[in-house]
C-alpha cells in the first residue's frame, strides 16, 4: 500500500503541471481531509441555522458517505447526510482557495497524468477507500506499552497527542513556505509558540482576509508591510480590527521571513532543511526546561526531519526523475524574491517531505484528532481548529456572572436569613409568636402582631326588684362593710346587684331564710363577682411590673380588725378585693 501510494504521487508531482495552475500545490492527507469536512459541515450549519458548529457523530457518519461518493463506489446503504451537496461544494471551495488537493484527488488524476512507463493501477478505488477510513490492516500494529526499567528514570513521558501536533507544526511551517495560500498551515503556526495571537487575533484576520478576498498570509503580509512603510497615505485606520494585534502579526512575519531568507540564501537543500527544522525547533523549545514534554516531542522530531531531509536529497541526486518544478523563471505565486530565485532544489526536497507526511496512515482516534488543543504548545487557553474557526459571540448583557461572584451573593443571601438572638418579653408566653423581640411585643405595628388573649368587655347586670322583707339584716354584719364589698357602678346611674340584695337583707333584719330567688341572685352575682376579680387579677399581671406603695396599717382598734375577718369568712376572695379597690 505504501509503495503504490508513492507511485501515484511521483507521477502526480512530475506531471501536474499539465492540469494544475501552481507549480506549489500541496496535498491534504486523511487527517487534513477529515478536519476541512468538520469545518464544511460547520459552515453549511452556519448558513442553515446560524451555529457554526456539528456534532461529530454527524461528522463520522458523513466521512463515510463523502469517501464512497467521491471515490465513486456504491453506496446505497448509507443514508445521505443532511445538505450533501452544499457539504460537498464548500468543501471543494476550501481546496481551491488555499491551493491544496487531497488524496483521492490525486487518485483520480493519476489515471489522466500516467504515461506508458506507469504502472496502469496501482492501488483500487476500494484500497484506497479502506486505507482512508481506516479499515486497512497495518503493518505496524499498537505500539506495545514501554519496558518498566530496572533503575527509576527522570525522563518524561512525551504523549503521543503532544508528539502529533509538535509534528504537525514542523510540518505546518514548512509547508506555509512552499504554498503561502494553505490557511490550515497559518492556523497552526500563527500562534506557535505563543505570540498572544488567540482566538481573537485568528478571527479578526479570517474577517480580514474574507474582506479582500485574499488568504490569511497574504492578509498579514500586507498589512505588517503597510504598517511598516509609514506615511499617513500607507497606515490604515485606527479603527482597523487588526491594529491592537500588530505587535504579535510582526512578530510571527519575522519569523517567517528569516525561514524565507535561509531558503533562499542556502543552495544546498539538506543544509538549507536543516537550518530551517533547527529554526523551529528552537521557536518551539524557548524558555521550555529539558524535560518538558513539548521540548522532548521537538527535538524527537526536528532529529526525524533532518534524518528524512538527507535521504530525500540523495534519492532526487541519483535519480533522474524531479518533482515537475522546471528550473525557468519562477511565476508570479511564488513567496518571496529569495525563494523564486533561489532555492529550488530545497523546495523540492520540502514537497517531497509534505507528500510524504500525507501519505502517512490515518490517526485511529478520530474524537481526539478532531478535538485536539493546539494550545497545549504554547501553554495558552485555546481550542480545537473547529473552535478556532468560530466566531467569537458578542457579549449580550445576559451571560451569567462569574462562578465566584454567583458564590458571594449566595452566600449574603443566607446570611441575611439566619435568624439573630431577640430579646424575650417576660409575658412572651400569652402570645402565639414567641420569638418576637421585646420592642415588638409592647409596641405593635400591625394588626398581625396584636395578642391573641384579649379580655372580654364587662357585661351589664339588671338590677333585680327589692322587697321590704329582704331589707332586715339577720347576721348583724357591718353595712358598710357590705357595701363597699358588694357596690360596683357599671356605669352613671346603675348599681350591681349586690347592692340591692344587702342592703335590702339589712333593712328585713337579717331575720328568718332568704327566700329562693334572692339566694339564687346572690350566688349568681358572686360568680360574677369572682369572674370579675379573676379577670381583673389577669389583666394586672399582663401588664408590666410596676412599684406597688407600702400598705399602710389599718387605723382601727381590734374591733374592726375582728369584724374585716369576719368579712372574709362570708365571701371568698374578698382580701384581694378590697386590696384591689384600695389600690
Amino acid at each position: 500500500m505504501e509503495e503504490s501510494l508513492r507511485t501515484m504521487t511521483k507521477v502526480f508531482r512530475r506531471e501536474c503541471h499539465r492540469m494544475l495552475d501552481s507549480e506549489r500545490t500541496t496535498m491534504q492527507g486523511a487527517d487534513g481531509m477529515l478536519m476541512i469536512l468538520q469545518l464544511a459541515m460547520a459552515g453549511v450549519n452556519k448558513q442553515e441555522h446560524g451555529d457554526f458548529g456539528v456534532a461529530l457523530s454527524e461528522v463520522l457518519a458523513a466521512w463515510k458517505y463523502f469517501l464512497l461518493d467521491k471515490l465513486q463506489l456504491s453506496h446505497s446503504d448509507i443514508p445521505l447526510p443532511q445538505n450533501y451537496d452544499l457539504i460537498r461544494k464548500e468543501y471543494d471551495c476550501f481546496l481551491k482557495r488555499t491551493n491544496t488537493v487531497d488524496l483521492i484527488d490525486v487518485f483520480i488524476m493519476f489515471k489522466e497524468l500516467r504515461i506508458n512507463e506507469d504502472p496502469e493501477e496501482p492501488l483500487t478505488a476500494m484500497q484506497l477507500f479502506q486505507f482512508l477510513i481506516g479499515e486497512k490492516e497495518r503493518s505496524e500494529k499498537m505500539d506495545p506499552l514501554p519496558v518498566c526499567p530496572a533503575t527509576p528514570s527522570n525522563k518524561a513521558i512525551c504523549s503521543p497527542q503532544i508528539q502529533r501536533v509538535v509534528r504537525r507544526v514542523f510540518c505546518s511551517y514548512l509547508g506555509l513556505l512552499v504554498n503561502s495560500k494553505n490557511d490550515l498551515a497559518l492556523a497552526y503556526t500563527l500562534d506557535n509558540p505563543n505570540r498572544s495571537l488567540g482566538h481573537s487575533a485568528f478571527t479578526d484576520l479570517r474577517h480580514a482576509a474574507c474582506d479582500s478576498a485574499s488568504s490569511l498570509f497574504l492578509t498579514v503580509t500586507s498589512f505588517v508591510r503597510t504598517i511598516q512603510l509609514g506615511g499617513k497615505g500607507y497606515a490604515p485606520p485606527e479603527s482597523h480590527p487588526l491594529r491592537k494585534h500588530v505587535k504579535g502579526l510582526s512578530e510571527f512575519l519575522n519569523f517567517v521571513d528569516q525561514c524565507q531568507e535561509v531558503l533562499g540564501e542556502t543552495p544546498n537543500p539538506r543544509e538549507a532543511g536543516s537550518k530551517l527544522v533547527s529554526s523551529i525547533r528552537a521557536a518551539l523549545v524557548k524558555g521550555r526546561s529539558n524535560g518538558d514534554p513539548v521540548y522532548l516531542a521537538a527535538e524527537d522530531t526536528a532529529k526525524s526531519l533532518k534524518e528524512r531531509i538527507g535521504q530525500i536529497h540523495t534519492m532526487q541526486t541519483h535519480s533522474a526523475v524531479g518533482t515537475g518544478i522546471s528550473p525557468a523563471r519562477p511565476k508570479a505565486y511564488a513567496i518571496n524574491h529569495s525563494t523564486a530565485y533561489g532555492g529550488r532544489e530545497t523546495v523540492k526536497v520540502l514537497m517531497t517531505l509534505l507528500d510524504e507526511e500525507a501519505l502517512a496512515p490515518p490517526c485511529r482516534n478520530k474524537a481526539e484528532l478532531l478535538s485536539e488543543d493546539h494550545a497545549v504548545l504554547n501553554g495558552s487557553s485555546g481550542a480545537c481548529l473547529l473552535t478556532l474557526y468560530k466566531s467569537p459571540e458578542a457579549p449580550t448583557g445576559s451571560s451569567p456572572k462569574p462562578l465566584r461572584n454567583r458564590v458571594l451573593s449566595q452566600q449574603e443571601h443566607i446570611k441575611s436569613k439566619v435568624v439573630r438572638p431577640t430579646i424575650r418579653s417576660q409575658f412572651a408566653c400569652t402570645y402565639n409568636d414567641a420569638e418576637l423581640p421585646l420592642n415588638r411585643v409592647l409596641a405593635f405595628s400591625s394588626t398581625s402582631q396584636l395578642p391573641t388573649f384579649v379580655l372580654p368587655a364587662p357585661k351589664k347586670l339588671v338590677p333585680l326588684p327589692v322587697t321590704m322583707e329582704e331589707e332586715h339584716d339577720p347576721t348583724g354584719m357591718d353595712i358598710t362593710l357590705k357595701e363597699a364589698t358588694n357596690l360596683r357602678r357599671e356605669g352613671p346611674g346603675q348599681f350591681a346587684l349586690g347592692e340591692h340584695s344587702g342592703n335590702a337583707w339589712n333593712r328585713a333584719g337579717g331575720k328568718g331564710t332568704q327566700p329562693e330567688q334572692l339566694r339564687r341572685a346572690t350566688g349568681t352575682s358572686k360568680r360574677k363577682l369572682a369572674n370579675r376579680e379573676c379577670a381583673e387579677q389577669g389583666r394586672e399581671e399582663n401588664q408590666p411590673p410596676q412599684k406597688r406603695p407600702p400598705a399602710k396599717a389599718p387605723a382601727g382598734g381590734p374591733g374592726k380588725r375582728k369584724a374585716k375577718a369576719a368579712g372574709k369568712k362570708l365571701i371568698a376572695g374578698q382580701g384581694k378585693l378590697t386590696g384591689f379597690f384600695r389600690l
